[in-house]
């Protein structure tokens, strides 16, 4: 008769809260930033094209390197690389406040996403290893997961704050009392955990991941910006070749980083692409909502987060209804449903962006934000639910490293469509208008806004002119991430399958042998 696991213990507990807290911010600093591109881009003058890499290389990093540092936990213990990662997020923070430019901002974003990628992995690794029953576990994970819709949410409304008080490095210096504070609780509130036989980190896998990553995405923000040209072909065919060596040796290797025969179940996959989708969608789309809400409706930063937060809200207050909606739909149906009703979101906020009224866009913030919400939440149980329990691992770090290059891609991708409807659509600027304000609208509204002559009659009227342009823009970018929704929501509804409960395979399978942690897993309480 097996002994039955003992109740968690209040240090255990007390231990979720450090890595729920540790998550929160990882997912603040995600999403305050768009509310600092006006008050940085009139200080560091940064480039359309250095614009979106400020908002996406923390998330590019941040994904292409997730599947490598959990490898990298495993090896050399899970509580030492998430504290190793807690001290370079607090000293990647402090650089990013004080840099003297886009560059130096640039970089230091990365080293955030090369920092936020050593923490995250981490987090969930040692919640299974706190909490061994599968119950209690499920319990840990829900409140994980709020701490991370908690950040959305808190975001904006703690960026907003500081912005109306202080200079935009605010937003990144809150990151160190919180990391101070990481630090020294989880010295001692962590128990060590570690896989002791495993295999070596393939150093080669790892290179290639990043290698694939980032030349695609310059490939995308060249071409967007500057047409057809050799770099952005070269960089789109190096980043293509590598992407296809990579996927290569993981079919070779005995430990692969990421178990590609996973995508052979059609569930598996969609379901993938659903989270994918829905976090593309979203990331690219509202990076830009927060520069309208301030450029374009003359919102003061704290009222751009407050204006945003029915969406958070939504997504939050919708988890109750994901068991009822899959008891009676089934996870493929749920997952269309849902994202599709985020697709629905999105035409109407296409239309809401042009009418005079807040109460339009709050309506449409909070159905994107209930698809979205119900979206994510059976996206990952349809993902574990595919695959045995022994693999719920591997399916759970593809599903993060979707998520994370969803969010990136967006940016990149939806940014880039941004950014030429709104050059499309400003035209010609008047030739009586100084030389540096004219280059200054043609590179972005945010641009524009930081060396503006409003008292000046042309300069006004051509800076009305770039409002509106941006404001179509908008219209348009939501509209193309409404139908890539839609498709989506299609595809789910027709490939993932309806699964027996909320959960699946995954949590039926949590009691067999295989599921069980291998012996040589070790761990220190």
């Amino acid at each position: 008769m097996t002994t039955p696991p003992s109740p968690p213990r209040a240090r255990d507990w007390a231990a979720l809260a450090v890595l729920t807290v540790a998550v929160l911010i990882l997912t603040i600093d995600s999403t305050v930033l768009s509310l600092a591109i006006p008050a940085l881009s009139a200080d560091l003058a940064p480039s359309a094209t250095q614009l979106l890499w400020i908002g996406d290389i923390y998330s590019f990093a941040l994904a292409g390197l997730l599947v490598t540092m959990g490898n990298v936990a495993d090896r050399i213990g899970r509580r030492r690389l998430l504290l190793i990662g807690t001290v370079g997020f607090g000293l990647s923070s402090a650089l990013a406040a004080f840099a003297p430019s886009a560059e130096a901002l640039i970089a230091a974003r990365a080293l955030l996403g090369v920092s936020g990628a050593t923490i995250m992995p981490s987090t969930l690794s040692l919640i299974r290893n706190v909490f061994p029953d599968p119950r209690h576990r499920r319990t840990a994970i829900a409140v994980w997961s709020a701490g991370t819709a908690g950040g959305t949410a808190l975001g904006p409304l703690v960026g907003g704050y500081l912005l109306e008080h202080f200079w935009w490095g605010s937003v990144f210096l809150i990151n160190i009392p919180v990391m101070l504070l990481v630090l020294g609780t989880g010295l001692f509130l962590l128990p060590e955990s570690r896989n002791t036989e495993g295999a070596p980190v393939d150093l080669a896998s790892a290179a290639l991941s990043v290698g694939a990553i980032v030349p695609t995405v310059y490939a995308v923000k060249t071409l967007a910006h500057d047409g057809l040209t050799p770099t952005a072909i070269g960089a789109a065919l190096l980043g293509l070749t590598l992407g296809w060596v990579f996927l290569r040796r993981q079919r070779v290797l005995t430990t692969p980083l990421i178990d590609v025969t996973l995508f052979r179940n059609p569930g598996f996959t969609w379901a993938v692409v659903s989270a994918f989708m829905a976090v593309f969608s979203l990331a690219g789309l509202f990076y830009f909502f927060s520069q309208y809400l301030q450029l374009v409706r003359g919102y003061p930063t704290f009222k751009a987060g407050l204006a945003e937060l029915p969406s958070s809200v939504a997504s939050i207050l919708s988890v109750v209804l994901v068991g009822w909606l899959v008891i009676r739909l089934g996870q493929g149906r749920t997952l269309g449903l849902s994202l599709g009703t985020a697709a629905a979101g999105l035409a109407g906020l296409a239309l809401a962006e042009g009418a005079q009224r807040y109460a339009y866009l709050a309506a449409a913030l909070a159905v994107v934000g209930v698809g979205v919400g119900v979206a994510s939440a059976v996206a990952n149980a349809a993902i574990l639910s595919a695959v045995p329990a022994r693999r719920a691992g591997a399916a759970s770090a593809i599903s993060e490293t979707a998520i994370e290059l969803g969010a990136a891609m967006g940016i990149a991708v939806l940014g880039t469509v941004q950014d030429t409807g709104y050059r499309m659509r400003l035209g010609e600027v008047d030739e009586t208008v100084p030389a540096d304000v004219a280059g200054a609208a043609r590179e972005s509204l945010a641009t524009l806004a930081g060396v503006v002559d409003r008292a000046d009659p042309a300069q006004a009227v051509l800076y009305d002119g770039a409002r509106l342009a941006f404001t179509h823009a908008m219209q348009t970018t939501a509209c193309v991430a409404a139908i890539i929704l839609a498709v989506a929501a299609v595809m789910a509804w027709l490939r993932v399958p309806a699964g027996e409960e909320l959960g699946g395979q995954g949590e039926q399978d949590a009691t067999r042998p295989e599921a069980r942690p291998a012996p040589q897993e070790q761990a220190v309480r």
